[in-house]
């Protein structure tokens, strides 16, 4: 018995802010959430490693990025998608 099983993996989306590594790139994305007390909306943002195989992102760049296996100590994440190129 064969099944099929639908793997739905985590993607996020941000922009690049370091492309100074070799086949790596680190991407800021920002999440808003209320306050649990005052109710404000606020900003917060997270860094993630990403693997970029070309080497083709640059900072500034908008792109999306999926989850996938451990690829080093720090990078669990490979570049998806550009979804805007950085201006200049």
């Amino acid at each position: 018995m064969t099944e099929e099983k639908t793997v739905h993996k985590k993607t996020r989306t941000g922009v690049v802010v370091s492309d100074k590594m070799s086949k790596t790139a680190i991407v800021k994305v920002d999440r808003r959430s209320p306050h649990p007390v005052f109710k404000k909306v606020v900003t917060r943002s997270k860094r993630y490693y990403v693997h970029d195989e070309e080497n083709k992102l640059k900072v500034g760049d908008r792109v999306t990025i999926v989850e996938t296996r451990p690829l080093s100590k720090l990078k669990r994440w490979r570049l998806g998608e550009i979804l805007q190129r950085a201006a200049g």
